[in-house]
């Protein structure tokens, strides 16, 4: 087991596990462009669109093929920092970990949710969520994008460029992650109450989302960013299975 999890922590395993998941959010939205007419993706995968566009690069051809050149170069030169075998077995068993954590993810976040507000006086409110207006194909693909994209902008980007600010500025790795991990968190739960399909701003879902945000942070830099990106996509599709049962 000390094998599998150090291996599976590697950038090679991590970027692998996660391509199926960007090539299946890029073939649905794609798929919905021709089928639709708006065409729908994820708020973080607009945003960091929206940025790239601003340098001059433009096009969804164009985005992808960026993120898996920087994933390619990534892989290579990791590979050549040290031997990194490829084991199938492996890439299995990170799927059946993302299953088990998307599983347990709402009810572990929820119960520490309940425990926060009831220890402030408050009550946690159960919600509609506004993707439920939407198709199920529609809400399916959007949950496959909140895993790769919210994963690549709130956890790679913004935790892992927060920790290298707070570590120039002195502070110790340890507390460098802390104060990453709780900022990004703020801002992940800020960010679902802006856009057309936002909730509505309310204590008990905006706890809810920044205790999310600190327990995806903590799995991002526990395992990576492949099984934090599945587990966030599939829970996100359970709980849009689940809102139409």
């Amino acid at each position: 087991m000390s094998d599998y999890f150090r291996l599976t922590r590697t950038q090679t395993y991590s970027l692998v596990f996660a391509l199926p998941l960007l090539l299946l959010y890029e073939a649905g939205a794609a798929w919905l462009s021709r089928t639709e007419e708006n065409s729908l993706r994820n708020g973080a995968d607009v945003l960091l669109r929206t940025l790239v566009a601003a340098g001059g690069i433009q096009g969804t051809g164009a985005f992808a093929g960026i993120l898996l050149a920087i994933a390619a170069i990534v892989i290579f030169f990791e590979r050549r920092r040290q031997k990194i075998p490829l084991r199938f077995r492996y890439f299995f068993g990170m799927a059946m970990e993302s299953v088990v954590l998307a599983l347990l993810f709402g009810l572990v976040v929820g119960t520490l949710t309940q425990w926060v507000l009831q220890g402030a006086g408050f009550t946690l409110a159960i919600q509609g969520n506004p993707m439920s207006a939407l198709p199920l194909r529609d809400a399916v693909v959007l949950s496959l994008g909140a895993g790769i994209y919210e994963e690549l902008a709130f956890r790679v980007i913004l935790v892992g460029g927060l920790v290298g600010v707070f570590r120039a500025s002195g502070l110790q790795r340890k507390r460098a992650g802390v104060f990453a991990a709780i900022l990004a968190a703020l801002l992940f739960s800020a960010f679902h109450y802006i856009g057309p399909y936002a909730y509505p701003l309310e204590l008990d879902s905006f706890t809810f989302r920044l205790l999310a945000g600190l327990a995806f942070s903590a799995l991002y830099m526990a395992r990576g960013f492949g099984v934090a990106a599945w587990t966030h996509a599939l829970y996100d599709v359970f709980l849009v299975i689940a809102g139409r049962g």
